[in-house]
């Protein structure tokens, strides 16, 4: 009977023990001109093992090999992307398939005490870089914006051209809208645009994140320096988005991306999670969060402060959008709703619109922009000018109103 291994011992036996064929068939009970034959063409297949059966498998192992390529190794995403084109079969055969292909996984690391919240108590939130390829082939990055709920799991996520503070709040009041109130607390890492810094073990909120949380009604908490785990659920949350949403996503623009996201969000927030074994839109309604505050609060953290440029264009997230040219050099305030860009001036008066571009460094012009740009020189606001008037119309006065300012003068000289 042919067994694994024979072309090894055969080796070991005759090159580096130095035995020869002989003494080894003997030993081994194996005829000469089969050890030379192992000995020339080493280890072969079994002849009597017929032709491999057909799997459900096969029209879609070119789908399988897609995902894989793009970086999608997780076997129910993977199942997702073949269901939709007609596989019927079971994923336990798709797992077996996908197992030997995927890259080796990390170490563990330590292990670590679970802990559950209880509802309404909790919700965290974080930043992930991700990345994508354009038709030409390069590489860009985009930040995404997590929030997960402690005690339902339920997701929220949105991409930002930028990181800083005020897309910041913006994308947690835009999360807060999305389940529908405010947790107790917010659990977060130590970011820039949270806390300035640490006396004496507790954190130094920044003045805007401090009043955000304030006006929101809730507690910011940070985690323990170098324990992410701290925050495992959103953590996880920023994997899953990497792994599982972006990876092999096909979409237009910046705008058609984000549409994709909160569709994905919907579908995952309804099935049932895997850690919870619940539906956490179903457990949402468990949560009992805090109201929003009125609108008047909430719509100051929609907008942001944009300073227009000499050639009267501002940006906002990547887009230069056009303003009259008189606003040069002004501080206008710009906030995005629906698919508009709005911008309004000091007095909230508004005073421009335009549909929202999704394409970077795109100049977008405002109608009439440069108007009257020729007369006024270029000039946005009139400067000080003398006025010349008629000879007839200058005041005369008597020489005794002369003497009279002489004199003073005089006196203030001495």
């Amino acid at each position: 009977m042919k067994e694994s291994g024979i072309y090894i011992m055969l080796s070991d036996l005759i090159n580096l023990q130095g035995k020869t064929i002989s003494e080894v068939a003997r030993e081994k009970g194996i005829s000469r001109n089969t050890i030379k034959k192992y000995l020339r063409e080493g280890e072969q297949p079994h002849k009597s093992k017929g032709m491999t059966k057909s799997s459900k498998l096969d029209p879609y192992k070119d789908i399988i090999t897609s995902c894989l390529s793009s970086g999608t190794y997780n076997a129910c995403s993977i199942m997702d992307r073949i269901c939709e084109e007609g596989y019927t079969g079971g994923i336990s055969i798709l797992k077996e398939y996908v197992s030997p292909l995927r890259p080796p996984l990390a170490k563990v690391g330590t292990a670590v005490r679970r802990y559950e919240t209880k509802p309404g108590r909790q919700a965290q939130m974080d930043w992930g870089i991700m990345r994508y390829i354009d038709g030409s082939g390069r590489i860009y990055k985009v930040a995404c914006f997590v929030m997960a709920m402690g005690f339902c799991r339920a997701r929220y996520v949105e991409y930002s051209r930028r990181c800083d503070e005020s897309s910041l709040l913006r994308c947690m009041l835009n999360a807060f809208e999305y389940f529908g109130g405010v947790p107790e607390t917010v659990l977060t890492d130590r970011m820039k645009t949270v806390i300035v810094s640490t006396d004496h073990g507790k954190p130094v909120w920044q003045r805007t994140f401090e009043r955000f949380a304030t006006e929101m009604g809730f507690v910011p908490k940070v985690c323990r320096v170098r324990r992410p785990q701290t925050k495992g659920k959103v953590e996880r949350l920023v994997h899953f988005v990497r792994d599982n949403f972006m990876a092999g996503r096909r979409f237009t623009d910046f705008g058609d991306l984000q549409r994709q996201a909160l569709a994905w969000c919907d579908r995952m927030n309804a099935r049932i999670h895997g850690s919870t074994g619940e539906i956490p839109f179903d457990d949402l309604k468990l949560e009992e969060l805090k109201p929003l505050p009125n609108e008047m609060i909430c719509r100051f953290y929609r907008w942001e402060t944009r300073k227009v440029a000499r050639d009267g264009f501002l940006s906002f997230n990547g887009t230069w959008y056009g303003v009259k040219w008189q606003y040069s050099g002004e501080t206008l305030y710009v906030s995005q709703s629906g698919e508009q860009i709005r911008i309004a001036d000091d007095n909230g008066e508004l005073i421009q619109i335009h549909d929202v571009c999704y394409r970077a460094r795109k100049h977008i012009w405002a109608k009439g922009q440069y108007d009257n740009f020729v007369e006024q020189a270029g000039i946005p606001h009139t400067p000080p000018y003398g006025i010349q008037v008629p000879v007839d119309t200058v005041e005369v006065r008597s020489l005794e109103v002369y003497e009279r300012l002489s004199e003073v003068n005089q006196r203030a000289g001495t």
